[in-house]
């Protein structure tokens, strides 16, 4: 079985969105900076309906924001 990890765009998107901050967009989606710094990181999977929120806040589907890939 190949192991997976959880990666995301959400530094790009924050960029190609008017290089909105993390607080910006903490506050948009009602958690914390620290939560957007810890996802951004890999350190923290967020939950199903906090995934959706980021990507509606972006207007993208959520495979623009994160994916599941092979850890190799």
């Amino acid at each position: 079985m190949t192991n997976k990890k959880i990666t995301n765009n959400i530094r790009a998107l924050r960029f190609h969105n008017g290089e909105m901050t993390q607080a910006a967009l903490a506050e948009r989606i009602g958690v914390t900076r620290q939560t957007i710094l810890a996802i951004e990181a890999a350190k923290y999977a967020p939950s199903l309906e906090l995934a959706f929120k980021i990507a509606d806040c972006f207007s993208v589907p959520l495979e623009d924001v994160f994916n599941y890939v092979d850890e190799d």
